[in-house]
């Protein structure tokens, strides 16, 4: 069994990180044996190393090794790129064609991005996990094959079990040793390493000087969480060795390169106080805000439409003070004319009421606006404004102005409404 460091030298690995030591002492531990192997971590951190790790170490490092980016092949052909077609399987198949798992006989595939996988897909690849059996697309003949499998994937894999996204069966079948890659923000201690290794290579391949950071930038630089880990590290090394003229990089420069992610809120409940990564996305974190100002806003409705009807000299409860203060401040509102409220002596108005209407005209009157306490044996704001216009239609004889006029809306409006409700006749 090959010692660590020289792993690290010949597949090029920086870092002393336990976890990554760890990662790599296990795949070299399993690597004489043909067991299967489920490499986990996220996208960027090297889990294409561990196989070839593997591979090399084991008994078939003379036999083929073949990578499939199953995320990269099209559904409809994935089977037949793994276990081959017959001639006239399928439209466009014009000849015999050998799979990956017959060309890798007595070698390693390594199926990376294995989580996407479709689950028919998933059930012929379980049966070569078991018996070694395969039939190529378009066959009835049963085909051998021995081939070492290890897989690797960025998706939560219980999650996708839970979502029958992934066969459970299939998922401990692959699964028998599991390697986990830690994520670059773990590797504090690393990232400056790879920095500079980076910088070496790049500064060889283009002919230029090589970058170097100031103290400060080292720290800016282990503090930077690093979304895209190591691929987005090595990225940014190319990027800044290419186009920076000056070849000493502070925090300054490096912040206009990969400035900190301003980190999402926490979003809070009435009560409870909700921490995002309660959330499986920020999208789900926005729906929960955009549904509590949804409330709010209702109850600021309901609120104006008490103050439109008390012109504003009204006492408020404790719980109509706090639900104004949280929305608007005299601060704001004094520089807001478009505000729906503004203060004065301490007590809220409302610069204008017409915008709570069905309609956005302004009233002509204010003073004609009369706000109607809902019926108790009728909820339905659509049958106490059909119920008004009738009244109003009624009490003035079908004189549709007047009517406008006594319900304190335009003629417009009241034309609309009544084509609305069917009132023509």
């Amino acid at each position: 069994m090959t010692d660590l460091q020289s792993i690290k030298t010949r597949f090029g690995i920086i870092g002393n990180f336990p976890a990554l030591n760890r990662a790599l002492e296990k795949a070299n531990q399993v690597a004489p044996t043909d067991i299967s192997v489920l490499v986990m971590g996220e996208s960027g951190v090297g889990k294409e190393f561990i196989p070839k790790i593997i591979h090399s170490e084991s008994r078939r490092k003379h036999q083929p090794y073949i990578v499939v980016n199953c995320g990269a092949i099209p559904e409809g052909t994935i089977d037949s790129e793994l276990f081959g077609h017959e001639k006239g399987a399928f439209t466009g198949a014009t000849s015999t064609r050998k799979g990956y798992f017959e060309v890798a006989d007595g070698g390693t595939i390594f199926l990376d991005e294995v989580g996407e996988l479709p689950l028919q897909t998933q059930v012929r690849l379980l049966r070569v996990l078991e018996s070694g059996e395969f039939m190529k697309v378009g066959s009835s003949q049963i085909q051998k094959t021995n081939v070492r499998i290890v897989a690797a994937t960025n998706v939560n894999m219980l999650k996708a079990i839970d979502d029958s996204r992934f066969r459970e069966d299939l998922y401990y079948r692959l699964n028998t040793v599991q390697i986990d890659m830690p994520p670059l923000r773990e590797r504090k201690g690393d990232i400056h390493l790879l920095f500079r290794k980076f910088a070496i290579d790049f500064a060889e391949k283009y002919r230029m000087p090589e970058l170097v950071l100031t103290e400060d930038a080292v720290t800016y630089l282990e503090n930077y969480p690093f979304p895209g880990n190591i691929r987005q590290l090595r990225n940014l090394v190319e990027q800044m060795t290419v186009v920076e003229q000056n070849r000493t990089v502070n925090s300054v420069k490096l912040s206009e390169y990969i400035p900190m992610q301003a980190q999402l809120p926490a979003v809070i409940q009435r009560g409870n106080a909700v921490s995002s990564n309660e959330f499986h996305s920020e999208r789900e974190i926005m729906y929960k805000i955009l549904f509590d100002m949804r409330n709010d806003l209702n109850d600021l409705k309901s609120l104006t439409s008490e103050l439109i009807k008390n012109r504003g000299n009204g006492d408020l409860s404790n719980q109509e003070k706090n639900l104004i203060n949280r929305v608007f401040t005299p601060e704001t509102q004094s520089q807001n004319p478009n505000s729906l409220l503004y203060f004065e002596n301490n007590k809220p108005q409302v610069h204008n009421p017409a915008i709570f209407s069905d309609t956005n005209e302004e009233y002509d009157d204010v003073e004609d606006i009369e706000m109607e306490e809902a019926k108790p044996d009728s909820l339905s704001l659509q049958n106490n404004e059909r119920e008004l216009i009738v009244k109003a239609l009624e009490k003035h004889k079908g004189r549709r102005n007047k009517a406008a006029d006594e319900l304190g809306i335009s003629q417009r409006t009241l034309y609309r409404k009544i084509k609305q409700y069917n009132l023509d006749d």
